[in-house]
């Protein structure tokens, strides 16, 4: 999915025009890129987590010479993946969230009423398929010189 395709699919679910999508969609990216250049981390509960690492200078070994050589301080961003994206991302199913429960008020209950439960059916044993084994060739033999 590019960017066009996402813009498409988040105005159908939103009910809005595509250019109110695009302006949602671009306002929380500059947010993120804003707040992730300051050095804050951004987190979206059960889908990612945005960073920016910090790394110290240090001396690494160049492979080709053998020479230990000074590398300058630099900076990288780093995304998490959180849990709930990456298990529907495994599992392939997409997981939609409860339904907010409202506060229900009491009333007085009813009489309750016995209620008979039926026991679970019992499953069958699965049948095995017949294993047909098919005949095996021998090599013949080698001579000895």
């Amino acid at each position: 999915m590019n960017r066009r395709e996402l813009v498409l699919a988040l105005s159908e679910r939103l009910e809005t025009d595509r250019k109110s999508a695009d302006a949602a969609l671009t306002a929380v990216v500059e947010l993120i890129t804003e707040q992730v250049a300051k050095g804050d981390a951004v987190t979206i509960p059960g889908f990612v987590k945005f960073a920016r690492r910090d790394l110290p200078a240090r001396t690494v070994r160049n492979n080709f010479t053998g020479e230990m050589v000074k590398r300058p301080a630099s900076k990288k961003v780093r995304l998490t993946a959180l849990k709930a994206f990456k298990d529907s991302a495994i599992s392939g199913k997409v997981v939609k969230k409860a339904a907010v429960k409202k506060a229900a008020v009491k009333k007085a209950a009813p009489a309750k009423k016995a209620t008979a439960t039926k026991a679970p059916a019992k499953k069958a044993p699965a049948k095995k398929a017949a294993v047909k084994k098919a005949a095996v060739k021998k090599a013949p033999a080698k001579r000895a010189r």
